[in-house]
């Protein structure tokens, strides 16, 4: 029995570190985009990694169009709340 409950908290630990790395690597993507974003506007795609760009679109930021990459409007949600809005 005690074995099954260290297996169950060893499994938490896991599902929770997973989650933890998920939303680590979330925040990183989210600070990133407006500057993926210049690049792509400045035609130089080929400086992003791979695996960003499939995570940009599994997250519904980027989309290939065109053979192209663009932004989508929940890319542009997510640049427009990570500029410093002023305070009045």
């Amino acid at each position: 029995m005690a074995s099954s409950t260290s297996q169950q908290q060893q499994q938490q630990t896991r599902a929770s570190q997973r989650a933890a790395d998920a939303a680590e690597r979330r925040e990183r993507l989210r600070r990133s985009l407006p500057a993926t974003v210049e690049l792509l506007q400045n035609r130089q795609a080929d400086r992003i990694d791979d695996a960003d760009i499939d995570a940009y679109v599994s997250l519904n930021w980027l989309e290939w169009h065109g053979g192209g990459l663009r932004l989508t409007i929940t890319g542009r949600n997510v640049c427009a709340q990570s500029i410093p809005t002023a305070l009045a």
